[in-house]
């Protein structure tokens, strides 16, 4: 198996900052930082400190080498380090990182069934998925004084582990029913999801989600409980909901899926994702906000606190970062931004003098398993310039799906080929001699798209698309839009050069 490279950059995500907020954040002063920590498609954070360290991973579901984790000392910069999984299994929902005895661990639903996979340093190797043969989503992993280890699942209910944490030693227990959400709110389901448990002092606090991931702006929304044993009997907070959108009107919808953590500081924080208004299908988003605990040991979110404003940084500090998503596909190995959807197969590409080859697979976009990225912001440019060999289509797409749900502009040997959803379709015939440059522009959810022969002119072509449909509350699947490159027919495509850049 092919392995990935470790990315020795700092990487400070790149996220959108409109004019306003660019001059709040420049009166505030370089202390303060603004949502999102990660841009982007980031659902589902599960964060682990580690001593001075802090790692996070997220819900990979259909993008394979998944479940990226990344590494961070400040909270704001963070560093691809690897992807813990390459064997698929299925679509990859919410996980926990966890560390026990000197040995990380992380637990991940798929397939029906919930799977671990461990290693002994977090950069890997990381082990192939060992079956848990347990049903329910969304493991949660403690372990209580006496270093016993269980699994909680979103159903309120938990398991024993064995010692190893690679097996299930006992019968499920339910022990937590959630906290009665107010009938007049405005939620897609009840929805109990995402338990993560922390102690503090005595007491252990687990923390929910709750009202449906997705649907109206008002549905998810963050609940504490506590209890001072790992297993129950839990006490709702008073506090609850503890985080939760209350109108449309707000910038981020749907915020929920927390993570309780303590900084390197003595200051507690809490990840968790949103959707952004008017952005549904970059997908969830990861935040980052800081909690305060009250003098009857509950934790809640300081009034002055807003989603959308500067908020003060985490102590600590680490070099910004140079980093972009531009590839030259300079070394042997792929980048970490890159996934395949619905499959990793490292024998299908190469890389070059500086070229990716691409062997062929399919015959639409819908079946060609493309490689793909997250693209960070609104308004975006890519390009990237193709050799087509043999009877190959390769091309430059969005893609949420593959059903239907993904456009683009492609390249054969002598036309330039449009693809607007399932409808693909010759738009220039004969120009090209099995070399080309494609380039797509998104401006705010419109996309044009272009070719060149020279890198010098190019010429857009009379088809564009637009793309703020292209969502899980439309298509399902909890996806986002993402930006890549699809090789179907027959032969081998190579790509070189790619560009992104910010609009």
């Amino acid at each position: 198996m092919k392995k990935l490279v470790f990315l020795i950059l700092l990487v400070k995500l790149p996220f959108s900052l409109n004019a306003q907020y660019q001059k709040h954040i420049s009166n505030k002063g370089s202390s303060y930082f603004l949502n999102p920590i990660f841009a982007g498609d980031y659902p589902d954070p599960s964060l682990l400190r580690d001593g001075n360290d802090y790692y996070i991973v997220h819900s990979s579901f259909e993008y394979y080498p998944g479940l990226l984790i990344w590494h961070s000392k400040d909270l704001i910069n963070w560093i691809p380090v690897t992807h813990a999984l390459h064997k698929y299994v299925g679509s990859v929902w919410a996980p926990d990182l966890v560390k026990y005895k000197n040995k990380y661990y992380i637990y991940f639903p798929a397939n029906n069934t919930n799977y671990v996979i461990k290693a002994d340093k977090i950069e890997g190797p990381w082990s192939d998925p060992v079956d848990l043969n347990i049903g329910n989503i969304d493991p949660g992993h403690i372990t209580d004084k006496d270093g016993n280890r269980y699994l909680y699942f979103s159903s309120g209910g938990y398991v024993p582990l064995s010692e190893d944490g690679l097996s299930v030693v006992g019968k499920y227990n339910q022990v937590y029913s959630g906290w009665p959400i107010p009938r007049d709110y405005i939620i897609e389901c009840f929805c109990m999801e995402g338990p993560k448990i922390v102690k503090r002092g005595e007491y252990y606090y687990l923390t929910t989600a709750e009202g449906g991931t997705a649907g109206p702006a008002t549905s998810h929304m963050i609940i504490s409980a506590r209890s001072k044993s790992p297993l129950g009997p839990w006490e709702n907070s008073p506090n609850n909901p503890i985080l939760r959108t209350v109108d449309r009107s707000e910038k981020w919808w749907s915020k929920g899926h927390g993570t309780l953590f303590e900084d390197t500081n003595q200051q507690w924080w809490m990840v968790f994702h949103a959707y952004e208004n008017g952005h549904y299908n970059m997908g969830r988003q990861t935040l980052l906000q800081p909690v305060e605990w009250t003098k009857d040991g509950w934790f809640k979110f300081p009034d002055a606190i807003k989603t959308d404003k500067p908020i003060k940084k985490p102590l600590g500090a680490a070099p910004k970062s140079t980093f972009t998503l531009n590839d030259t596909f300079d070394g042997n190995d792929l980048k970490l931004q890159w996934q395949f959807f619905g499959e990793y197969d490292p024998s299908r590409f190469s890389l070059a003098d500086n070229t990716l080859s691409l062997k062929t697979k399919g015959n639409s976009i819908a079946n060609c398993s493309p490689l793909l990225y997250i693209p960070s912001d609104h308004s975006y440019m890519a390009e990237v310039e193709l050799l087509i060999e043999g009877n190959a289509i390769g091309g430059l797409v969005l893609f949420y799906n593959d059903n239907n749900a993904f456009s683009g502009i492609l390249a054969d040997n002598t036309n330039i080929l449009g693809n607007i959803r399932e409808s693909q379709f010759t738009t220039e015939e004969n120009v090209i001699k099995k070399h080309v440059y494609l380039r797509l522009k998104n401006s705010n959810n419109t996309v044009n798209m272009y070719y060149s022969t020279d890198k010098i002119k190019w010429i857009k072509v009379q088809n564009s698309f637009e793309v703020s449909g292209l969502h899980h509350n439309a298509l399902g699947g909890f996806l986002s839009l993402r930006l890549g490159l699809c090789a179907m027919g027959d032969g081998v495509v190579k790509f070189k050069n790619f560009v992104y850049q910010k609009l």
